[in-house]
């Protein structure tokens, strides 16, 4: 993918939209090779770029977003995470994609996770990250139905979520 990626930046230089969807799949790949590191980097480089060419509320902004918050969570780095989630993510996934969209609950759900899961997580954190899942479990199911697997993640969540807030 690396050489790939090279040479489309060598032969496709004028179209920005290919690089990036090179670059994404690249970090995708490292990112689930646990190159996290490596994938943070191009993962902030693309959603930079996507937000200078369309806006923080353009879908492809949006998932790049997603993408970088879920990478910092997975590098445990949750204050930066949940801040950029509650700052430009949320906002302009709820505006522009709908709070029902697979994308914006997805959102959601890992920053009721990155909540939980932070070293300083306080009660009023879990209270927000069940009552998050609770709303996100809802519309899973209206939206997608009860035996879809992203409904039954977000429920298997959201009982561990009341797991942990019991014994806080």
């Amino acid at each position: 993918l690396e050489a790939e990626l090279a040479l489309i930046r060598r032969y496709w230089s004028h179209d920005e939209q290919i690089i990036l969807g090179a670059q994404t799949s690249l970090a995708n790949c490292l990112n689930k090779l646990g190159r996290r590191d490596e994938a943070l980097v191009l993962y902030r480089e693309t959603h930079a770029r996507r937000v200078a060419l369309h806006g923080f509320s353009h879908g492809s902004a949006i998932g790049s977003g997603s993408n970088l918050a879920a990478c910092l969570g997975n590098l445990k780095l949750y204050d930066e995470a949940i801040q950029l989630v509650r700052d430009q993510l949320l906002p302009a996934a709820r505006r522009s994609l709908g709070s029902d969209h697979h994308t914006t609950l997805a959102i959601y759900q890992n920053l009721a996770m990155d909540l939980k899961n932070k070293p300083d997580c306080t009660r009023d954190d879990l209270v927000e990250s069940v009552t998050i899942m609770q709303d996100v479990v809802q519309r899973r199911r209206r939206v997608f139905g009860p035996t879809h697997p992203d409904t039954r993640r977000s429920e298997a969540l959201l009982s561990e979520l009341r797991a942990k807030l019991a014994h806080a």
